[in-house]
């Protein structure tokens, strides 16, 4: 069975516009996914249904075969979301903190809050910054704490929007990294960005969208060859630069 399935869902905003319309894909566990498109193509507008965040006009959201909507709190819990710009995610004073938030609004016992807060921080490399203020962080460590704190809530799918945006060479190396360590320890996920050439010889999955709609679903080698028609920044050697980007 498939963890994440949508049939055929389609979003019309109160002006009459459609966001998205007639999508219909399927992610597995374990799968690391591109969903790729030029800047107004209905990336974040898809990313917001799959987190509850928006509610679909038409068609079904499945996570394990239950539709999303029939618990939202559960499904925010089992979708985690890390935004584009990762300060918006901080609220916490010190990193150790910011990562407890999540647990610590779930109602959990401080015993496991506080295991969740260790192995998330020891998975994203922070464990010995947990008491430095957030905003002394890199934009990359801004970036790898705010995966931390979706991590300790334990999601079955993460969602990264834009997750090299705004980051230099170190930066974008950095939680290139992270995200390749997530997906080798078995986690399932689904990244969304309009410049691909970083993560996509790494992918399992390819998704394209263009004017809100699903242009190309499948293997990424096969979508190769038809990225650039959809403005989507390509290159000539995919592997040749993820050696760049994680030798």
């Amino acid at each position: 069975m498939n963890l994440l399935e949508l049939n055929k869902v389609s979003h019309c905003f109160s002006n009459g516009i459609y966001g998205i319309r007639d999508i219909s894909l399927s992610i597995r566990k374990g799968d690391l996914a591109l969903l790729a498109g030029e800047n107004g193509s209905g990336k974040t507008v898809l990313m917001k249904h799959i987190n509850c965040l928006l509610k679909p006009t038409e068609g079904d959201i499945l996570l394990n075969g239950i539709p999303v909507g029939k618990n939202e709190t559960e499904t925010r819990r089992k979708v985690g979301l890390v935004f584009q710009n990762p300060e918006h995610q901080i609220v916490g004073q010190t990193i150790r903190e910011d990562v407890a938030f999540g647990p610590e609004n779930l109602g959990l016992p401080q015993r496991e809050i506080d295991e969740r807060v260790g192995r998330a921080l020891k998975t994203v490399g922070l464990m010995n910054e947990a008491h430095r203020p957030p905003y002394t962080l890199s934009g990359g460590e801004k970036r790898k704490l705010a995966i931390a704190g979706i991590i300790a809530m334990d999601p079955e799918i993460l969602i990264l929007d834009e997750p090299f945006s705004g980051l230099d060479f170190p930066g974008c190396r950095m939680v290139l990294r992270q995200i390749l360590q997530l997906h080798r320890g078995g986690h399932t996920i689904i990244i969304i960005t309009h410049d691909i050439g970083k993560i996509f010889a790494k992918a399992t999955k390819l998704f394209i969208l263009h004017q809100g709609k699903l242009v190309f679903q499948g293997a990424p080698s096969e979508g190769a060859e038809v990225l650039h028609r959809y403005g989507i920044r390509t290159h000539e050697d995919y592997e040749k630069e993820m050696r760049t980007w994680t030798g």
